[in-house]
C-alpha cells in the first residue's frame, strides 16, 4: 500500500467520514459538482470516460492510500471524469471548504499536493504523447510502463501489472483481442513475462 496521501487520522479530525462503495458503484460522473476530497483507503477504483459510443476509456486506476478527483476541488469547474469502484471498497471523505482550509493550514500538505498535480499533468503529457502511435506494441508497452513507474507490487525485480486485458484496451484504444496478441507477442520477444496468465514487467 502507498503511503496515503494525507495521513487518515488527520483528515479524521478534521471532520472526514468513512464511505462505502460496492462494486460498479458510482463514486461520481463527468460533469458533475464537486463537493468532496476522496481517498481511498481499501480496493480499488477507477477514473474513465465514456464516449458518444458508449466506448470507455480508462484514465487510471487509483491504489489504496491515494487521492483522487481532485480538480473541481481547485477550480471550481466539474468533474471531467466519471469515478466508479472496481471492487468493493472503502473511501475517506472531506467536505470541500474544510479540505481547502486544511491545505492552508498545512503547508507541507499542500506543497505535497501540488507535486502530486504536476506529477500527474506531467505523465498525462508524455502518455498521451506516447499513445497518438499507430504502433499497438508501443501503445501497450506505454501502458504497461507507466503503471511500473507508479506500482509497487513488485517482486524478484519484475512488477505484476495488475490490469485487466480489458483495461489495457480501455487505456489505449484499441480491440481486447489486438491487446492478446500484442501481449503474446511481447512476451515472445521477451519485453515482458507471462506466468499463469499473469503479465510481469
Amino acid at each position: 500500500m502507498l503511503k496515503p496521501m494525507i495521513d487518515e487520522d488527520l483528515l479524521l479530525t478534521w471532520g472526514a467520514t468513512y464511505k462505502k462503495v460496492a462494486k460498479d458503484e458510482i463514486i461520481f460522473q463527468e460533469g458533475s459538482t464537486g463537493f468532496y476530497y476522496h481517498q481511498l483507503v481499501k480496493g480499488k477504483v477507477k477514473w474513465y470516460n465514456i464516449d458518444e459510443q458508449g466506448k470507455e476509456f480508462l484514465q487510471c486506476l487509483i491504489c489504496e492510500g491515494e487521492s483522487f478527483g481532485e480538480l473541481p476541488l481547485l477550480d471550481d469547474g466539474p468533474y471531467v471524469s466519471s469515478s466508479s469502484a472496481v471492487e468493493d471498497s472503502i473511501l475517506l471523505r472531506l467536505r470541500k471548504e474544510i479540505f481547502l482550509q486544511l491545505l492552508r493550514e498545512n503547508p507541507k500538505i499542500h506543497f505535497r499536493f501540488t507535486r502530486l498535480m504536476t506529477e500527474r499533468l506531467r505523465s498525462k503529457f508524455i502518455f498521451l504523447k506516447e499513445l497518438t502511435h499507430t504502433d499497438p506494441e508501443r501503445k501497450v508497452l506505454t501502458v504497461l510502463n507507466h503503471y511500473k513507474q507508479n506500482s509497487e507490487l513488485s517482486c524478484g525485480g519484475k512488477t505484476k501489472i495488475d490490469l485487466t486485458r480489458q483495461q489495457i484496451a480501455n487505456m489505449t484504444g484499441l480491440r481486447v483481442e489486438t491487446v492478446i496478441r500484442t501481449i503474446r507477442s511481447l512476451h515472445d520477444a521477451g519485453q515482458l513475462t507471462i506466468e499463469r496468465g499473469k503479465v510481469f514487467c
